[in-house]
């Protein structure tokens, strides 16, 4: 294996702070100093695309495509993402290798002219750019104005400052990795506001058969991590999940049982369907989808018209 390895990553300041941790447990694991890794920073579609919601450019693929192509061409020897940034279909040649320990998986409200979402005065904008987060706040509060909201963490709360929007919903685990816990004044329960698929885990994206890569790899891995993150990305995948579907899944590991509740929306946030699994950890992948048939069940296929 050459001497560096090259840590591939968006530029923003979250993405850097996951690429960090990543580093530093690598560095940590194997014993190894700074200089045996370069962090190369990878503008992404999804990055440079600011003027409409991602649902209508493209999707989750945005945030990856150009990292996985430098991946695919061995300009990077990894690749470092927010885990439910990550399409369920990979391109040929790649996988997902390690996932490390999860954060706090809750969502979180930063008010501007209310400390809780049920404070707001009626008529208030909340901003948001993601359609599980729309979804769910008109479901709690049909009379606010959803407006849409794009860029980064810092972007969005500059938006706040400057009067875009009386708050904005952001997942607790990025701000609590860029020391912004402080900006946060309430956290959304998780049965009441549940997360996306993969919310608040940092997976690791590499070359199949890179064995030097994945022995590396394998000494960082979290195995509950990666067992809920099978689940929930088998539920999304069966699903057919990507930014135009409100889906949220959220999946816990305890000794060997997994507990998996998911959930899909209607846009508007006037209808959903529910759906709870339990079951063998070794099992993920196959509950996961399990749960998918049965909340598309419950739903019926007419539920699903006009996702697309």
């Amino acid at each position: 294996m050459q001497t560096t390895l090259k840590i591939g990553t968006r530029g923003s300041p979250l993405a850097l702070a996951q690429a960090h941790e990543t580093q530093a447990r690598l560095m940590a694991a194997h014993g190894l100093p700074e200089a045996a890794f370069e962090v190369v920073v990878i503008s992404t579609s999804g990055d440079r695309i600011q003027d409409r919601p991602l649902s209508e450019a493209g999707g989750k693929g945005l945030f990856t495509k150009e990292i996985e192509e430098a991946l695919l061409a061995g300009r990077i020897d990894i690749a470092v993402h927010s885990s439910k940034d990550m399409p369920t279909l990979l391109p040929d040649g790649l996988e997902l290798s390690a996932f490390l320990p999860r954060e706090d998986a809750r969502d979180a409200f930063v008010g501007k002219t209310a400390k809780r979402i049920a404070d707001l005065p009626q008529g208030s904008k909340v901003g948001s750019s993601s359609l599980r987060r729309q979804a769910l706040i008109r479901r709690m509060r049909p009379d606010l104005d959803v407006v849409m909201f794009r860029g980064n963490v810092q972007t969005r709360l500059r938006k706040l400052d400057e009067g875009v929007a009386d708050g904005t919903i952001l997942a607790y685990a990025g701000l609590k990795r860029l020391g912004l816990e402080h900006v946060v004044t309430d956290l959304m329960p998780l049965d009441i506001f549940p997360p996306a698929p993969g919310q608040g885990a940092i997976c690791i994206e590499s070359r199949i058969g890179d064995a030097g890569v994945e022995k590396m790899l394998l000494a960082i891995h979290d195995v509950p991590t990666g067992q809920a993150l099978t689940c929930e990305r088998a539920f999304l995948a069966a699903l057919d999940g990507s930014c135009r579907t409100p889906i949220a899944g959220h999946a816990t590991i305890a000794g060997e049982t997994l507990s998996f509740a998911g959930l899909i929306i209607s846009p508007d946030g006037t209808a959903s369907h529910e759906v709870e699994l339990d079951g063998p950890a070794k099992d993920a992948a196959r509950i996961g989808a399990d749960a998918a048939r049965t909340v598309r069940a419950k739903a019926g296929e007419a539920f699903f018209d006009g996702w697309a």
